[in-house]
């Protein structure tokens, strides 16, 4: 049996491997299109799309990997079934779940795998990435001044540059500010630079025109000058601290959350409780996802036909988990003493997978009993 642990290991591992590696591509290209357009679009280079895309990993990586491992055990299980390596093992009298170890060992070790995800490269990777977008959110020269587009920095204003020199002037500018519904001002100038000051960036322009257009009375009014000054900080927002997402947030931190920590980011006290026992939930849960798959195969026998009722049964157990996991969490966000509904979906599971296994050995214990001697 010590033998079979290792055999049955080895090939949940390869292909639990092999199905990560196929889930997250498939995931990883499908985020992937739809950032590209956006960053492109937005004047970023290729490395920045890169580094984009590397940060979005760890938690594409935390949601397949639950996936991959049942897939992974119920390939398997069904493998060594269709081969009859499971009835052998029967016959010599292994129990469902002596057979199922090499299952709970290899959830173990998915379990230390998400655990490292949820509590540490996740939280660091969508700090890292929030405070780039950040940046990227204040680099004006990328994200609206670009030559020959219309662009339409807020839905009151609109800016058109004919074209932009090496140096960074611009070349015959056009403006348009309607934030003031009854006063719209256009702007036009032969040329313009962005200056940094300390109450932000502006817009300096050149030989230019001011139109104003009072729509309460008709009245145009026009106004040439040389130089003015616009203050581009409502093209960018406010530069304040940002609000934090929980997912960026330490364990300790949302288990133990200041009043600072509260104020600062998106979620009240139930959120981060509930974030943070969700985090340990994940890791029981990759043990149980697994066992499920395993537990849910064993209740067939050797079948020509395969175990394709079990495979859906399995399927729809593991729905059934993630069901009971929408409910609690949607209960659990809205009562900080209702935290511990974070582990009800690892608890159904288990006690699925219990009674599964119980199910199976009473089977097999009726079966191995003699005609006439009540079981």
């Amino acid at each position: 049996m010590a033998r079979f642990d290792r055999y049955m290991l080895s090939q949940l591992l390869i292909l639990f491997g092999f199905f990560s590696l196929v889930l997250v591509s498939v995931y990883w290209v499908n985020r992937a299109i739809g950032l590209f357009d956006q960053l492109i679009s937005d004047g970023q280079t290729a490395l920045v799309f890169l580094e984009f895309t590397l940060l979005t990993l760890p938690y594409v990586i935390l949601i397949v990997l639950p996936i991959s491992a049942f897939v992974a055990a119920v390939y398997v299980t069904n493998r060594l079934s269709s081969d009859s390596e499971m009835v052998v093992l029967q016959t010599a009298g292994a129990s469902s779940l002596r057979i199922g170890r090499p299952v709970i060992y290899f959830g173990a070790l998915v379990a230390v795998l998400v655990a490292v995800l949820a509590h540490v490269l996740v939280p660091a990777a969508r700090t890292e990435l929030a405070g780039r977008s950040q940046e990227i959110s204040k680099d004006i020269t990328a994200q609206f001044l670009k030559e020959g587009q219309f662009l339409h920095p807020t839905s009151d204003i609109a800016v058109y540059i004919r074209n932009i020199t090496e140096l960074g002037e611009l070349d015959e500018l056009f403006l348009e500010d309607s934030r003031d519904p009854t006063a719209v001002v256009t702007y036009t100038a032969e040329r313009a630079f962005l200056v940094r000051a300390v109450s932000g960036p502006r817009l300096v322009m050149r030989n230019g025109l001011a139109q104003t257009f009072h729509n309460d009375t008709g009245r145009l009014s026009t106004v040439a000058f040389e130089d003015f000054a616009y203050n581009i900080g409502a093209l960018i927002g406010p530069s304040g601290a940002r609000n934090r997402d929980l997912r960026e947030l330490s364990t300790p931190v949302l288990l133990n959350p200041s009043e600072a920590d509260l104020a600062s980011a998106h979620g009240d006290l139930p959120d981060f409780l509930f974030e943070a026992h969700d985090r340990f939930a994940k890791s029981l849960l990759a043990i149980v996802v697994p066992l499920m798959g395993f537990a849910t195969l064993m209740l067939g026998g050797f079948s020509r036909f395969g175990v394709w009722r079990q495979v859906v049964i399995a399927v729809v157990l593991i729905i059934l988990v993630q069901m009971v996991s929408n409910v609690a969490e949607e209960a659990a966000r809205k009562d900080a003493a209702l935290f511990w509904l974070a582990y009800a979906a690892p608890a159904v599971g288990a006690l699925i997978s219990a009674l599964l296994l119980y199910s199976t050995s009473m089977k097999r214990m009726r079966g191995r009993t003699p005609k006439g001697i009540p079981a």
